[in-house]
């Protein structure tokens, strides 16, 4: 990050859950979709709650638009949904389009975090503190989707981000179908379904650069797409559990997937990579964290490590870099 609280889309502050929304005026969308209003309890910054959905600037399920809306095409139960959020003057209004716009109407108080508890966190670190002071809109998105979490999840295992966001964005626009409604002027996609993602062949899995580890663990989750969706009606270490059934899944990457899928304020993500480094340096100087010392230094937000590790995220405290960055992959020239 190049300043403590103006974060760019790096790594950090995109695990961080931040992406810019534009304050602009909302403007009425071009094709009548159903709409509903909601007015939040207390602030709320849709680029703070929305921000872990995006997979990268070029993720074609997501787009911020200058006019300050957000949109996002997602595989709803009962079908593709195309959803708009925007917020003016207290009040958010949604439109939705497609077979799954009621789905995604009567959720959206969730999906912007109407089921967080964010006033049940209690800072026990100035720089966790001075993190949630400064990002009062921070809230929880629960999406009550596996899938579009999980998928994506599994392509950022071992592999640099952009790598992972290239095969997210090739995958869906080749595979998936265009989002209902006037989707953000064309520009959106709904990411495919799971039969389509089974029958996606090797040689589509090797141009988009996804490893065969990678794509089998996503092939046998689709296989059993249903019992993945079921875990969207348990709690969080439940869903966890039984996620991590299909081999291929850890715990890295279904902490990942709940995070997003139920606002799971306690699914700290171990295993990651740089995540124990930047808590440990941010909490008490220690670079060389490891994930059982990340974990002793979040104990004391037990119930609400992920939102700490998130703030921490947030607030731009992070150790230089004192080595290279992974290295890239190709595996097209293998």
């Amino acid at each position: 990050m190049s300043g403590r609280f103006s974060p760019r889309p790096t790594r950090t502050t995109v695990r961080g859950g931040y992406t810019t929304v534009p304050a602009g005026v909302p403007r009425q969308a071009s094709a009548a979709g159903r709409v509903r209003d909601w007015v939040p309890q207390g602030p709320l910054d849709l680029g703070l709650v929305l921000g872990p959905l995006r997979r990268g600037p070029g993720d074609p399920t997501f787009r911020a638009t200058p006019d300050g809306s957000v949109w996002r095409a997602t595989l709803t139960p009962s079908g593709p949904g195309t959803l708009r959020v925007a917020a003016a003057g207290g009040t958010v209004r949604g439109e939705a389009w497609g077979p799954g716009a009621e789905w995604l109407l009567d959720r959206m108080p969730d999906l912007l975090g109407a089921s967080d508890a964010p006033e049940a966190f209690v800072p026990r670190h100035r720089v966790v503190a001075t993190a949630g002071h400064r990002r009062p809109g921070l809230r929880l998105t629960r999406t009550g989707l596996v899938l579009e979490s999980l998928i994506p999840s599994v392509l950022e295992q071992k592999v640099t981000t952009d790598e992972a966001y290239r095969a997210w964005r090739l995958l869906v626009r080749k595979f998936g179908e265009p989002a209902p409604g006037p989707a953000a002027g064309g520009r959106l996609w709904v990411m495919p379904a799971p039969r389509t993602w089974a029958l996606i062949p090797s040689w589509e899995w090797h141009r988009a650069g996804v490893d065969d580890k990678r794509a089998s663990t996503i092939l046998r989750a689709v296989r059993v797409a249903g019992r993945m969706e079921e875990a969207t009606r348990m709690t969080a270490a439940e869903a966890q559990a039984r996620l991590e059934v299909v081999p291929g899944i850890g715990p890295w990457t279904s902490a990942e997937t709940v995070q997003r899928s139920h606002g799971a304020a306690d699914a700290v993500t171990v295993g990651d990579l740089h995540l124990p480094g930047i808590v440990g340096w941010a909490l008490a100087g220690n670079r060389d964290a490891d994930d059982s010392v990340m974990l002793e230094l979040l104990e004391p937000y037990a119930g609400q490590r992920h939102r700490a590790a998130r703030l921490i995220l947030l607030s731009g405290r992070v150790p230089a870099r004192r080595m290279p960055k992974m290295p890239r992959w190709d595996i097209g020239s293998l």
